[in-house]
């Protein structure tokens, strides 16, 4: 066969392996989303993806499902099989265990535990090993694993809703609804696939946020949607002087992470309502979001999804946290007075941050740009 022929063939597996992977967009943080195909004679006898941490990888699932029929055959996956002992056995030892001849992965693991050493260890056993193929696809797909990986911070999504000029409430606060149930629902997509939900005080106190999971508003399959309930994000809330009282709606939702400034000597009574207070250093009662994110990597978190008003939202973006901004867009006008944003003042052209729009389309009757700052690449 020649290297073209098998070239095109990698790639229609490993898109079958990424296909199986996103199953696990809403469910696998801290781990990678990862899925596997097992090809034998031209045909898939075996595959498989990670669903939840703890649980089998897309290996041992994809070899189960192949059986016998996994010896010197050729596995798909789309991370590098990990080489070390962690909740589960290594996925490179069940892969020689199975027989199989070769092994095709979409990327090297950024993991230091891994880091070439599933992919070595493969080789030492005789398997033909292979690395790259749809890997701008397998990076997209775990942006926040990777980043936490190579970076020690999570990914950060931002998301704003707001009108044609660029408003996102009225002066008095009033912000419900300013797009439609589609663009809603895509939201709460949104808040699934995160490990975290990040507001501030001011969106709590405003709108009685609660920034939860609604199952019904998802708009998924029954499978996904159950997993999605099982794993919901952690909310935080920053809140630097504890200004939100404890019989806000958005504590009165579930358990929450509170970061602050303020004593610890409240501790207790957030824990007694089930609530975490973390203390993180700052000044002027403002939490410092670098050592907030970091705090938050080392707790396993891959991907931050922010919603919170103009002051918040705009910390973020002047501090240059923000890896993706996801822009929902009515069609109308709420006026000069009404509320900005972001709170970003730049006083000369040269200062305007720039951004590389990478999508654009329309979410019902509304539309959503999702964008990078071009600093990013």
């Amino acid at each position: 066969m020649s290297d073209n022929a098998t070239d095109a063939l990698d790639a229609r597996y490993m898109s079958r392996a990424l296909e199986l992977a996103r199953k696990g967009l809403y469910s696998t943080h801290p781990n990678p989303r990862v899925g596997c195909v097992v090809v034998r004679d031209g045909q898939i006898v075996g595959e498989g993806w990670h669903a939840r941490a703890g649980e089998p990888h897309a290996e041992v699932h994809a070899l189960r499902q192949a059986g016998e029929r996994a010896r010197g055959a050729t596995a798909y996956v789309t991370l590098e099989p990990c080489s070390h002992h962690g909740r589960t056995p290594p996925c490179a030892n069940a892969l020689i265990d199975a027989g199989v001849a070769r092994v095709v992965a979409a990327m090297q693991d950024p993991n230091p535990q891994v880091a070439g050493r599933g992919l070595l260890r493969l080789a030492e056993a005789g398997i033909a090993v292979h690395s790259g193929v749809l890997e701008g696809e397998a990076r997209t797909l775990n942006v926040g694993f990777i980043k936490r990986m190579e970076q020690g911070v999570p990914f950060v999504r931002v998301k704003l809703a707001m009108s044609l000029d660029g408003r996102t409430a009225m002066a008095s606060g009033e912000s419900q609804w300013i797009t439609g149930a589609a663009a809603r629902a895509a939201v709460q997509r949104l808040r699934a696939r995160s490990s975290v939900v990040l507001t501030g005080a001011d969106t709590v106190l405003t709108d009685a946020a609660r920034l939860t999971v609604r199952p019904d508003e998802l708009g998924l399959n029954a499978e996904l949607t159950a997993l999605a309930v099982t794993r919901p994000p952690v909310r935080v809330l920053v809140d630097g002087r504890l200004r939100v009282p404890l019989d806000a709606p958005f504590y009165q939702a579930g358990a929450a992470l509170v970061a602050t400034c303020a004593a610890a000597s409240a501790r207790d009574r957030f824990l007694a309502e089930g609530h975490e207070l973390l203390a993180v250093p700052g000044s002027n009662g403002h939490v410092d979001l670098r050592k907030l994110l970091a705090e938050l990597a080392a707790r396993g978190v891959n991907e931050v999804l922010v919603e919170a008003g103009p002051r918040l939202a705009g910390a973020f973006a002047r501090l240059g946290l923000v890896d993706e901004y996801q822009l929902f867009v009515a069609a109308k006008f709420l006026g000069s007075s009404a509320r900005p944003l972001l709170d970003l003042p730049l006083a000369r052209m040269a200062e305007a941050q720039e951004l590389q729009i990478r999508d654009i389309r329309a979410v019902g009757d509304d539309w959503r740009i999702i964008a990078t700052p071009k600093a990013l690449g």
